[in-house]
């Protein structure tokens, strides 16, 4: 009898679980609110109590699993199963995660960060076809990301590998919250865009909508500035679109001339802006990068969505 998956994506609002076969096929999805009282003391039990109650469900034995595999925010330390520093899970202590959890539900346990795990499920079952080397880039809130080279996930010796929200695209460039300036993240991020067009709309003598908004004191959210530019055309905005896809375009061809992936897969809230964005980040990346990579590796969108985080978390359990 073929074994199944579990994959958990741990998030800061809910934690979504889904049992699949070894092929990656989704059978069974549900999710739970992520409850981050008390230090997130609650967290690790209300996994448990939510995967043994749903086992009994489907009428389902531990035995049948292969493994569960977790994503997670937060520095993990992969080998021991643990982590710590996961601030919008109030996990500010040493967690105990792997031995909890398999003690629990008496099945094996593997986590990992969870952009390394929605780079897993991209490569696996999006857009990277399943090759062995794809490098995949989520632009959200922040700018995370996972590294995949002759299969395996690159963790680097502190666990930093990936971090390509903190390659520096413009050395005089804004303060970041790791502490340097410059980095991706303080410009392509949602947060970002709106940055850029902030620092842009000053300088802006001409008529735009995008330039009425900021200085009215309206919010603006990445989404508008996408829209604006796509949909309206609107100068202002398009200037934005063309800076923030140049700084992208430029991290993406120094990852292509290091690393020469087969693709650099772009996810992420601010990828929703599509076709628009990556057409334009390719542009760039074309202009930073020599012959052979520029021919080689291949700029694409995440195709799995809110799915990357639970796929990629049950491939840890293969």
């Amino acid at each position: 009898m073929d074994k199944k998956l579990l994959g958990i994506d741990l998030g800061g609002t809910t934690v979504k679980f889904a049992i699949l076969t070894e092929t990656g096929e989704i059978q069974q999805k549900w999710s739970i609110e992520t409850n981050i009282l008390d230090d997130g003391s609650h967290i690790v039990p209300d996994i448990i109590d939510s995967i043994n109650h749903h086992l009994s469900l489907y009428d389902m034995k531990p035995e049948q699993f292969m493994g569960i595999g977790m994503g997670t925010p937060g520095s993990v330390d992969v080998e021991a199963g643990t982590v710590i520093g996961a601030y919008n899970l109030n996990w500010t202590t040493l967690q105990q995660v792997k031995s909890e959890i398999e003690k629990g539900t008496k099945i094996k346990f593997s986590i990992d960060n969870d952009a390394n795990v929605a780079a897993l499920g991209e490569r696996w079952k999006g857009a990277g076809d399943n090759e062995p080397d794809v490098v995949f880039m989520t632009l959200g809130t922040g700018v995370g990301g996972g590294i995949v080279m002759n299969g395996q996930l690159l963790h680097g010796i502190a666990g930093c590998a990936g971090e390509i929200g903190h390659v520096t695209v413009d050395p005089n460039g804004f303060e970041c919250t790791c502490g340097k300036r410059g980095c991706l993240e303080t410009v392509a991020s949602a947060t970002g865009v709106v940055r850029v067009a902030r620092q842009l709309a000053e300088e802006y003598a001409g008529g735009s909508k995008l330039k009425a908004r900021l200085d009215n004191g309206e919010d603006i959210t990445s989404k508008d500035v996408f829209e604006l530019a796509e949909v309206d055309g609107d100068d202002l905005a398009l200037m934005v679109v063309d800076k923030v896809t140049f700084y992208l375009g430029l991290a993406c061809g120094n990852i292509g001339n290091t690393l020469n992936p087969s693709s650099i897969i772009i996810g992420g809230g601010v990828s929703a802006a599509g076709e628009f964005l990556r057409s334009r980040v390719e542009n760039y990346f074309k202009e930073f990068t020599f012959p052979q990579v520029r021919e080689s590796t291949k700029i694409k969108l995440a195709e799995l969505g809110n799915e990357a985080g639970v796929i990629g978390a049950a491939s840890l359990a293969k």
